[in-house]
């Protein structure tokens, strides 16, 4: 018991130490940020380079050397008639996005769009590996809408989904020329859904009132502390009817062949039976795909990085030795149970 308590005093003062040290640190950082705009950099790799790195090692630990030498001939061979030929293969972008709630990786995503649109052509091609269960109505729209400038600008779109595009996520898969999945990816949920809490029964019962004043007829529905009307849930509905019927457009204006009204259900489906409503047009998973490309084709990977200020590094060195502080603390103060 005495140990608990001397190593309880001591966490203390440590935890007032490190917690006045990343005070003053963040402190000097948002002065020395003050003013500043934070920047990014374009990345880009070359995936050809990737796969031949792959290859290469496992030609080597397989082939016996004289083996090698044969494929390194024909290989330096078929190179230099490549070389020779002065043909010009096509350009393959590949782009991710990896969506949350509100679609924070479209930051990314727009300059990445108009890197590649600054130089592609229509002989040239977007791949988008697309990831996302869907979130917010508005920024998922911008970030279709992101998309939607490959298509106007006649560059080719082919969008890969390896696990899911649900719902938003769906919004920007169907912008695609052609759209991949992998066969257990989840596709669809072609619709609009909203819930909230409603406390004003709880209030009421301890004497609680909560004014709500509006200049507007329905400039509030549905709140969480007034009392709901009728009128209200209508109006509310209603809304959700108006947004799920342009989400429906918006789809079948890019999927024609999909039977919009059959698929627009809020249903999801695995990638065999999506193949089948025509949600996707073939089942195969993006490393499949690149992987062919890369046979014919200049595969560039782009991915955009927010350059973090000092003040934003601060606190995230901050969050992650304060996890591992805790998981430490945690993990002897276990271990002191079991002795």
């Amino acid at each position: 018991m005495e140990f608990l308590v001397e190593y309880a005093s001591f966490l203390a003062k440590t935890i007032t130490l490190v917690v006045a040290i990343l005070v003053v640190l963040i402190t000097i950082a948002a002065l020395r940020g003050k003013g500043r705009r934070s920047s990014g950099q374009l990345q880009v790799s070359k995936l050809n380079d990737f796969y031949k790195q792959l290859h290469d090692r496992l030609q080597q630990s397989v082939l016996s050397k004289d083996q090698l030498k044969v494929v390194h001939k024909a290989q330096t061979k078929a190179a230099k008639l490549e070389k020779k030929a002065g043909a010009q293969k096509p350009r393959v972008y590949v782009l991710d996005f990896d969506g949350d709630i509100k679609a924070s990786a479209t930051d990314s995503l727009r300059h990445e769009i108009t890197a590649v649109l600054s130089m592609a052509t229509a002989q040239d091609e977007v791949v988008l590996r697309l990831e996302s269960g869907g979130g917010m109505v508005h920024s998922y729209g911008l970030a279709s809408s992101q998309l939607v400038r490959i298509r106007q600008a006649g560059i080719p779109l082919t969008v890969c989904i390896d696990k899911v595009a649900a719902s938003g996520g769906y919004m920007m898969a169907c912008i695609g020329e052609k759209i991949i999945a992998a066969p257990f990816a989840i596709l669809g949920s072609i619709g609009v859904v909203a819930q909230l809490p409603n406390l004003h029964r709880l209030l009421k019962q301890h004497n609680i009132d909560v004014e709500l004043l509006t200049a507007g007829e329905y400039k509030r529905t549905l709140t969480v502390f007034g009392e709901n009307t009728e009128k209200g849930r209508e109006k509310f509905q209603e809304d959700l009817d108006t947004t799920h019927a342009l989400f429906k457009n918006f789809v079948a204006r890019y999927r024609p062949q999909l039977e919009i009204d059959e698929v627009a259900t809020g249903e999801i489906w695995l990638g065999i039976a999506a193949l089948e409503k025509q949600l996707v047009d073939d089942l195969r998973t993006s490393d499949e795909y690149l992987a062919e490309r890369a046979r014919d084709a200049e595969l560039f990977h782009l991915h955009y990085a927010e350059k973090k200020s000092l003040q934003e590094r601060v606190g995230l060195a901050a969050s992650v030795a304060l996890d591992r502080f805790a998981l430490s603390w945690l993990s002897r103060l276990s271990q002191q149970r079991f002795w």
